[in-house]
């Protein structure tokens, strides 16, 4: 066949018959080729590509949400380079320029505590669209995907101000950042509509182990709270496990509620009573997004929030 026709089926074109498309692809396999797509990048100018950098590849959040973008860029054909920030915006700056140098198309961004707000302003005057997901960064008008944590607190304190408890402390929430500052508004703001005092927050990072010492603390208190609200559901898990190693028994003797509805949190005995924000749809409505501004730069940047639902379960 003409090279032509080799090209249209390396370029998945529907122009080709499925028998000749056949032929070409076994005598590829056959010949162990391998398409060079940069070389075929320089041409079309569009690599197909995005860079999907995290902050904390550990926690099962963000595996959920990644398992979404992938889902939403592998149905379109593309495919995205992960990294791992590991919260540190040094490392986080050298992912974005290897990537840059890969020649992606865009960039999901969950940024790393501390992250310099000209960020974005640096990645537009590169010409290069960006979506954040999860936490904001500076002032600048932005692409963003994010789930509504102020409104998602708010119900985990209705929720526990049903219950008669007057002492409600918030758990969790180390970082510095918009998700955690979201977090806090939405309790106060909500302590304050039920005539509240604000117990203290008890900051700790987002281990089962930071869980356990901080209830610990908590209860050692002269007026220890009677429930809490957990930065997120890992953090929820080691709070269950000190007030079972304390002699108090989530649910019973003390009210608890996470924040994320990570699968784990259906399974936990008791079971996690929690805000459900689904980590995958956010993920799929980042890749949507980021999708849609590489197709048209100059468009107006778009604000995606996702309403949470409380999940009531055991605790």
């Amino acid at each position: 066949v003409s090279p032509s026709t080799v090209s249209l089926v390396l370029r998945e074109s529907p122009l080709v018959a499925e028998a000749t498309r056949s032929k070409i692809r076994a005598t590829m396999e056959e010949l162990g080729y391998v398409y060079n797509r940069g070389a075929a990048n320089l041409r079309s100018r569009v690599s197909k590509t995005i860079g999907l950098v995290v902050c904390e590849i550990t926690n099962p959040f963000y595996a959920e949400m990644v398992a979404g973008i992938d889902t939403v860029m592998d149905r379109n054909g593309w495919i995205a380079f992960l990294a791992n920030s590991s919260e540190s915006p040094e490392r986080q700056a050298r992912f974005i320029q290897r990537i840059r140098e890969q020649n992606v198309d865009g960039i999901i961004l969950t940024a790393a505590e501390g992250t310099e707000p000209d960020i974005v302003s640096r990645l537009h005057a590169w010409r290069l669209p960006v979506v954040q997901a999860l936490r904001r960064i500076g002032d600048e008008p932005c692409d963003y995907v994010g789930p509504d944590y102020r409104l998602g607190v708010s119900l985990a304190v209705e929720h526990l101000a049903g219950l008669g408890h007057k002492r409600i402390a918030f758990i969790g929430g180390a970082r510095r950042t918009s998700a955690l500052r979201e977090r806090l508004a939405g309790s106060r703001n909500a302590q304050k509509r039920h005539g509240l005092e604000p117990e203290p927050v008890f900051s700790c990072p987002a281990t089962r182990e930071q869980g356990v010492k901080t209830i610990r603390e908590a209860l050692a208190l002269r007026h220890p709270p009677t429930a809490a609200i957990c930065y997120n559901d890992v953090i929820a898990f080691g709070v269950i496990l000190g007030l079972l190693e304390a002699g108090r028994q989530p649910g019973a003797d003390f009210n608890l509620v996470g924040f994320d509805n990570i699968a784990e949190a259906a399974l936990s005995r008791p079971a996690l009573t929690t805000i459900a924000v689904e980590p995958r749809q956010i993920g799929q409505e980042a890749a949507e997004l980021i999708l849609r501004r590489i197709a048209d730069p100059a468009g107006r940047p778009e604000q995606v929030i996702l309403p949470p639902r409380l999940i009531i379960r055991d605790t």
